[in-house]
């Protein structure tokens, strides 16, 4: 029986790159229906795409599980651009039907306003030193390639996921400075702007919380923690998170199937794991807190 939502806001699936989780996000828009889908930013990777990456058939069927939204249920879907997929400057805005493509995005319900943008305007690492992006966007991935091998070995002993990149991020300083002082600023600019909210992505830590009295929202990601907010229709947000939508026996298959062929290999002979099983664990849980949001606008 699927679940019906006001709105769902997705962002960083990474299409085209093969942390990307777009079998799962497949699975969880079947399990879902909604009035509008947001799609905020970085859903195709079109830095990787120009180095290494591939597009693959799961990838596009992401796009047909999105238009069958449109035509079935005739879900208005918004495409707001992110800094991975920047080649959508060319053309925005675009509309075609249901299909509006966009930098950002004014949303409004009830009494409530919410800013919505991907959140690398922000990124002044992003924006005025290009390459070091690039260098850093290096560095994320060979810790998610890590981190499917990771995992690979903690299942095989009965463990449950474990997200490398996170565990990082929680315990050096200076990531954990970066992702505070990049949600104080979107709330500063939420405030400049007379809203009342803000929602984003980028960061890839979904949130649901107050700043200041700014309600700060991120969508998350679907490369590790496969995450959404989704707004009820009494306007109450919420993340939520696949593995607990009736999905999450698919996420082993999914990481499985990534791993090189190589590696499938050594995983498959007898290893000293303790340094993995050593590892806390992660258990994430979502964010309840009632606020409101509805009618669209686009941003002037």
């Amino acid at each position: 029986m699927k679940t019906h939502y006001k709105t769902l806001i997705i962002s960083d699936l990474h299409l085209g790159t093969s942390g990307s989780k777009a079998k799962e996000l497949g699975r969880f828009l079947k399990l879902h229906t909604c009035e509008t889908l947001i799609l905020n930013g970085d859903i195709i990777d079109g830095w990787q795409l120009k180095k290494s990456g591939k597009w693959r058939r799961k990838h596009t069927r992401f796009f047909t599980r999105m238009l069958k939204m449109i035509e079935q249920d005739n879900t208005k879907v918004f495409y707001l651009r992110g800094n991975h997929d920047d080649f959508l400057d060319q053309i925005l805005p675009l509309q075609i039907g249901n299909l509006h493509i966009q930098k950002d995005l004014l949303y409004e319900s009830a009494d409530k306003k919410y800013w919505i943008t991907h959140g690398d305007i922000f990124d002044s690492v992003t924006s005025q030193f290009r390459w070091i992006a690039y260098l850093g966007d290096q560095g994320y991935t060979f810790l998610l390639w890590l981190n499917k091998w990771l995992n690979y070995h903690r299942r095989r002993r009965g463990l449950p996921y474990f997200s490398l990149s996170q565990y990082v991020k929680a315990r050096v300083k200076s990531a954990v400075s970066y992702i505070d002082d990049f949600e104080q600023e979107l709330a500063k600019m939420a405030r400049a702007k007379g809203c009342d909210g803000i929602i984003c992505g980028h960061i890839h830590k979904a949130e649901n919380r107050m700043i200041d009295g700014i309600h700060y929202l991120n969508s998350g990601d679907w490369v590790e923690t496969m995450s959404a907010l989704a707004e009820d229709e009494a306007g109450n947000w919420q993340v939520i998170y696949y593995h607990e939508a009736g999905g999450q026996k698919a996420v082993p298959e999914q990481e499985t199937e990534t791993l090189p062929e190589q590696e499938q290999e050594a995983a498959s002979k007898p290893a000293d794991t303790a340094w993995a099983a050593g590892l806390k664990t992660v258990a994430f849980s979502a964010f309840l807190s009632p606020h409101a949001s509805d009618p669209r606008k686009d941003t002037p």
